[in-house]
Parts: C-alpha cells; structure tokens; sequence
C-alpha cells in the first residue's frame, strides 16, 4: 500500500473509530470500548494491500511480525493497568510505552513457526489477565462528560497517527514496523477515560483491549497460515476467525467479569 493510500486511511478511520469506541465505552463500560478497538480495523485492511502488491508471501511475513506484536500489546496493558494503581494518566502510559518496547525488543530474539507462536501468544495473554490488578470500587455517582470529550479524542488520535505516519521514513521500515502494533487508539481512550473517569477508567479501557488480543492474533494466524494458498481464502477465513472469537470473548469476558 503505497503511503498516501495509508494516511488517506487512517483518517477516516481513526476519527471513526475513536469515535465509536467511546460512545460505546460511555454505554457500557470502558472495558467495551477497548475491546471494540482490539478489532484490527487498520492493520487488517493494510496486510490486504501488503498481499495485493508486493504480494502474499511478503504479506504473509508481516502478518506473522504483526500476530507477534499482540504479546506487546498485552505487556502495555499490563504495565498501564499496575502504573495507574499509583500515579496518573501521563505517568501510566509512559510506564505501558516502557512495558510495550521492552517486550518489543525481547519479541526480536524469538523466532517460532506460527501456530507455536500463537500458542505463546494465547498463554501470554491469559497470564496477563491474571496478573492485572483487582478491580477497584467505583462511587457509582453520574459523570457529567464535558461537550468537547469525544471530539477532542478523535483529534488527538487523528494527530497522533498523522504524525507517526510522517515520521515513518525517518524511522525507517525496521523501527517503524517494530512500532506498528503499538496501541495508538487504546493509548488515547485511556488517557481521557483516566483523566476524566478516574483511575478505573483507563484500567477499563486496557482490560478491554487484552479481551480484543484474542481475535487480533486470530486474525494474523489466519493470514500466516493461509496467504500462500490465495488471498480470498486467507482473508475470508481469517475475518470469520475474529468475527467469532471476538465475540466469544466479549460474552466470557463478561461472565468473568472481566468486561
């Protein structure tokens, strides 16, 4: 995909997307608008272009990097979730930034087939579920969500993107590869979920994401597996994969109370 095909789509999705994430985090609870943005909604539709020119096996390589980075995801959920048991939204994020390079960089030295790959990533994501800290009691009361919330999200992570895109070329494509799956839109909700809703807002958020972990690494499997074989194939299976494990996990989720 060349780049002004990518930055013309991150716009309209980023403000979109932010959008929607949070008037449903507002409906039912922050931990929903982290997990509706675990769907890979960016990265899905620019391995597709990746497959269409240079072609699938290029494709099929960065769809395996991408799956991998789903552990560092994770790692920055757990790193914001324990950082925001003390300090505040600034001081989270940068402790979940910390968290994702470190995991980023040990992520470099491991090289595994992908479905063994997949399987670490599984393990990783269920032990950080169990390692996040408890739920904090909440006052209950009614926030008053002042006019400008949502726009000003949609904003700032349309800046966001805007200026990492920029950069891509200065960073050059190893960097910016290893930076692709950071978690830009998950970075933004909880921000303003914590500075406005408190401690448990930008927890809610994380928790969330680690939910949608499952259909995202789903999604990559797919595409690793099944690109040689022909792109329909790969992308139609890999679509129902997350499709259903994303909605598996919202429902287990939230019997485990856990969204």
């Amino acid at each position: 995909m060349n780049p002004a095909g990518a930055l013309a789509l991150k716009l309209v999705l980023t403000p979109v997307l932010v959008g929607a994430a949070s008037v449903a985090g507002r409906r039912w609870g922050s931990a929903v608008g982290g997990w509706l943005i675990g769907i890979p909604f960016t990265s899905g539709p620019i391995a597709l272009f990746l497959a269409l020119d240079p072609g699938p096996r290029f494709a099929q390589d960065a769809a395996l990097g991408i799956m991998a980075g789903a552990i560092s995801q994770a790692c920055f959920c757990l790193g914001y979730a324990w950082a925001a048991q003390r300090w505040g939204w600034v001081g989270s994020l940068a402790a979940a930034a910390l968290a994702f390079a470190a995991s980023t960089v040990v992520l470099e030295l491991l090289v595994l087939p992908a479905l063994a790959f997949f399987v670490v990533i599984i393990v990783v994501i269920v032990v950080v579920m169990f390692l996040m800290p408890a739920r904090s009691a909440s006052g209950g009361g009614r926030i008053d969500f002042p006019r400008w919330d949502i726009p000003a999200r949609m904003v700032v992570a349309t800046v966001f993107v805007v200026a990492l895109t920029s950069a891509a070329p200065v960073l050059g494509p190893r960097l910016a590869g290893l930076l692709a799956p950071f978690p830009l839109y998950a970075s933004v909700l909880a921000a303003f979920g914590h500075r406005i809703e408190g401690r448990e807002g930008g927890v809610g958020v994380v928790r969330g994401l680690l939910l949608g972990l499952f259909a995202f690494a789903s999604f990559f499997l797919g595409l690793a597996l099944l690109l040689p074989a022909g792109i329909g194939l790969a992308f139609g299976v890999a679509v129902v994969a997350a499709v259903a494990v994303q909605v598996a996990a919202l429902v287990a989720g939230r019997r485990l109370g856990l969204a």
